[in-house]
């Protein structure tokens, strides 16, 4: 049964996605007044606008820097997009900045779950089917098993990934999506080209294979410098920034995830 579209409806649903009023109101109407498959509607089309963009170049950004009250978790994040001028807009600002909170929260391994190393996958995969055999599950759905771990393993490590924490429960967008409604709304390619995570006293060689840093750069193999998956340190709503030649406390536009909170696995 088809829903009643209100003007409030459409409001919600233009905050939530970003979307003109008149898209929210077909995507509403094509979806018979369902709100989810109205979002879902406008998701798609985003979607689909942005593989149309996935070619062109992106050599224009923003560098953001990220320190967690209490300065212990600090992140260093460099998302790319076409023009100078989208660079400069709230909405890039603010999608960048949400993108290195999510990294200090989150400690992801990788961008993409592209870039994690097939080894890493095949150790993975063996660990779970092992799991999967102590556990006395039949052998006719273990790969169904496997694959289904699997993708846990990726909301867990790779930021494209990973569930937004500023959003709610089962009902929040993946990092890539965000980035993807806003490409939508600027009519630009984005990409995140790379990362590093800090926390006070751990050192590479003590959290990384190789010893390498808690960097990331295109399809090179990423790492991240630290062994929680969230880890934020106690502090308030401040946020310190530093530039050449300066460095001044900032009110934090979002007031990162608190520790202990939705947004974190684990406490400090």
């Amino acid at each position: 049964m088809s829903q009643p579209i209100t003007a409030d409806l459409v409001r919600q649903l233009r905050e939530q996605t970003g979307a003109g009023i008149m898209d929210c109101k077909q995507a509403l109407t094509e979806a018979d007044g369902d709100f989810e498959g109205a979002r879902d509607k406008l998701r798609a089309k985003g979607l689909a606008s942005a593989e149309k963009r996935r070619g062109r170049e992106t050599k224009e950004g923003l560098v953001d820097a990220y320190i967690h009250p209490g300065g212990q978790v600090g992140v260093l994040l460099e998302v790319n997009c076409e023009s100078d001028f989208v660079a400069r807009t709230d909405q890039f600002k603010s999608l960048v900045h949400d993108l290195a909170i999510q990294v200090a929260a989150q400690a992801p391994r990788w961008v993409t779950r592209d870039e994690v190393p097939a080894a890493e996958l095949d150790r993975e995969r063996a660990i779970y089917r092992e799991q999967a055999a102590q556990e006395g599950k039949g052998t006719a759905h273990l790969d169904q098993i496997v694959e289904g771990r699997l993708r846990k393993f990726y909301e867990t490590f790779c930021l494209y990934d990973q569930p937004f924490i500023r959003d709610d429960g089962a009902k929040a967008r993946r990092i890539e999506q965000l980035i993807q409604e806003t490409v939508a709304a600027t009519g630009e390619h984005i990409t995140v080209a790379r990362f590093a995570r800090f926390r006070l006293g751990e050192r590479p060689d003590e959290t990384t294979p190789d010893g390498a840093c808690a960097r990331h750069r295109g399809r090179a193999s990423p790492h991240r410098l630290g062994t929680s998956h969230s880890s934020l340190p106690p502090g308030g709503g401040q946020a310190e920034r530093r530039g050449p030649g300066r460095r001044r406390r900032v009110r934090d536009r979002s007031r990162g995830p608190e520790p202990g909170g939705p947004g974190n696995q684990e406490g400090p």
